[in-house]
């Protein structure tokens, strides 16, 4: 192993009879996380030999809907601003906050 700096991410799921997962566990040592219980993720990743993204959503079956939702909507609005300080973009990072504001109006979850 070289001498530089690594970090280590985990994601444990325990599998139902059905491989549906029950729970999803977490570890970043870090980030000061260890082994931290989850009800969903979303990883993606860049290929950029193929040119694609390729990803892993995961959610276990006793996720309730209504957090599901609150979910995606803190979701696209981290990809939002992290499209903002990755391109520069400022005025498609707003179009993006304005379907973000869009998304919550139509599923009520505007406080």
């Amino acid at each position: 192993m070289s001498d530089n700096n690594t970090s280590e991410i985990k994601f444990l799921v325990e599998l139902d009879e059905n491989r549906v997962p029950e729970k999803l566990f977490w570890t970043a040592q870090d980030g000061g996380v260890q082994q931290s219980e989850t009800k969903a993720i979303m990883l993606n990743v860049w290929d950029s030999k193929a040119k694609e993204s390729m990803r892993i959503d995961l959610w276990t079956k006793d996720m309730p809907v209504d957090e599901m939702k609150i979910f995606f909507h803190q979701t696209l609005v981290s990809m939002a601003e992290t499209f903002r300080r990755a391109t520069n973009d400022e005025k498609m990072s707003d179009t993006m906050l304005d379907f973000c504001d869009y998304f919550a109006e139509k599923l009520d979850l505007k406080q």
